[in-house]
């Protein structure tokens, strides 16, 4: 078939051609969907749930968990996922991710403030009292508030922890608890 100049789709001589992109980024960026809806895939369903992604991709990862053992299988279902991910935007998805990860700036940051408090509190035991307001002021009437009497143990056994050169197990208890509360 002769194509007049000009109509063929990919004709060399047209400007345009400089607009799309290569084959092997199409390619790599298809191979990141795939990749992003892996990712999504090994998350558990109680933080897949938190994402807020489109019915049709929640199923189709659900429909992936069962292909575990499946190795063609597997393989097509995330082919499909990466498809399904072409409709939407997938950078709010792996902003999210990044956030569950702690690999966020705003996450890192929260980390840094949280591990400050901690250290704060190990030095000074008013601190709890600060943290106590801190969180009433924030919280509505139906949450609980913190619970002073474990922040005080948990505080005491981590001194001694650090007194006895034992494994830190109520420091980091502390930071969980922080995070809770945060």
């Amino acid at each position: 078939m002769v194509f007049p100049t000009g109509s063929f789709p990919l004709d060399p001589l047209d400007e345009d051609t400089d607009a799309l992109p290569s084959k092997t980024s199409r390619k790599r960026e298809m191979q990141a969907l795939q990749d992003l809806g892996e990712q999504l895939t090994a998350l558990p369903p109680e933080q897949l749930k938190n994402l807020s992604l489109p019915e049709a991709l929640f199923a189709a990862i659900a429909d992936a968990r069962r292909f575990a053992g499946k190795r063609e299988a597997l393989r097509r279902q995330r082919q499909y996922i990466g498809k399904l991910m072409r409709g939407i935007d997938p950078e709010p998805i792996r902003a999210r991710l990044d956030a569950l990860r702690g690999l966020s700036a705003d996450e890192i940051a929260r980390q840094h403030r949280l591990e400050g408090l901690r250290d704060e509190l190990m030095s000074d035991e008013k601190t709890i009292e600060r943290i106590a307001q801190r969180v009433a002021q924030r919280i509505d009437q139906d949450s609980p508030g913190v619970d002073i009497k474990r922040l005080r143990a948990l505080r005491r056994n981590a001194l001694k922890e650090r007194e006895q050169r034992l494994p830190p197990k109520a420091y980091r208890e502390i930071f969980k608890l922080l995070r809770e509360l945060d």
